[in-house]
């Protein structure tokens, strides 16, 4: 399945930000609580971004794992690269990867495999986590996350209400449960899936406009149905913001609840 998929830096970075600002609890607690890395690990980030991960681990570690970040985008790595000249992290280190290629690691390397937003985009999904499942050291896990199919269900039916339009298949949310679980659970043993629920509360119509234009920016191929250049897509954002500001005039506020899976996996 190819997934016709590009995102910037800023549109993540953005979303990421929002998320920390306005939500109610905090994802980075709930995966270090879920996974527990301890020091001394090999650890193995792919689709790294920016480094949020990576960095995560080894704070929560004392910087006593050995961290590998691997990131298809060049832009992301060389944020995640910037961040790492600040911080001084010797025990993290980033380079390029594309997940739809053999991974360029040896048989048994590593004793945790992550992948926060990104693996699931695998273009073929069972050849990606067989060499998830081959540099895992036997016994160790693998933990990917996601959307699942009801997250930011507020976000899709203001936009529904502004267009009078389908919501396009998001490759995340629509595969999550069934294709991308199903794959994993074929390979590896003992998955499970896991449920994070984060509700976001937007004080004004502003940061939820902001989210919007982060998620529908004119970088990002999957929404394109819905707008053809600059001029159609600032209309498109004209009428999200109407309804957005009719929902927040009713209700007085916005309440988007991210809803996250977790599948949880050992080789």
């Amino acid at each position: 399945m190819e997934i016709n998929y590009q995102e910037t830096s800023n549109d993540l970075l953005t979303r990421i930000r929002i998320h920390e600002t306005y939500g109610a609890r905090n994802i980075d607690q709930w995966n270090t609580e879920v996974l527990n890395p301890t020091a001394g690990m090999k650890i193995l980030d792919v689709g790294c971004g920016a480094g949020k991960q990576c960095f995560l681990y080894s704070d929560f570690t004392n910087r006593q794992a050995d961290i590998t970040g691997t990131d298809f985008s060049d832009e992301l790595l060389g944020k995640a690269i910037e961040k790492l000249a600040l911080r001084g992290d010797k025990n993290i280190k980033f380079g390029f990867m594309d997940f739809n290629k053999r991974f360029d690691f040896e048989d048994n390397s590593f004793d945790l495999l992550s992948s926060a937003f990104a693996i699931y985009y695998a273009a073929d999904l069972k050849f990606t986590f067989t060499e998830a499942h081959r540099v895992l050291k036997p016994g160790r896990r693998l933990f990917v996350t996601g959307p699942l199919p009801e997250n930011k269900q507020m976000f899709y039916e203001i936009i529904k209400e502004a267009t009078s339009q389908p919501i396009p298949p998001m490759p995340g949310s629509s595969r999550f449960k069934g294709d991308i679980y199903q794959t994993i659970e074929s390979i590896f043993t003992k998955t499970e899936l896991l449920k994070f629920e984060n509700p976001i509360t937007f004080p004004a119509v502003e940061p939820f406009i902001e989210y919007v234009r982060a998620s529908l920016s004119e970088d990002r191929k999957l929404w394109t149905s819905m707008f053809n250049g600059k001029d159609e897509y600032e209309a498109l954002i004209g009428k999200i913001t109407d309804v957005a500001t009719r929902w927040f005039n009713r209700d007085g506020k916005l309440v988007m609840t991210k809803v996250v899976g977790g599948i949880l996996a050992a080789k």
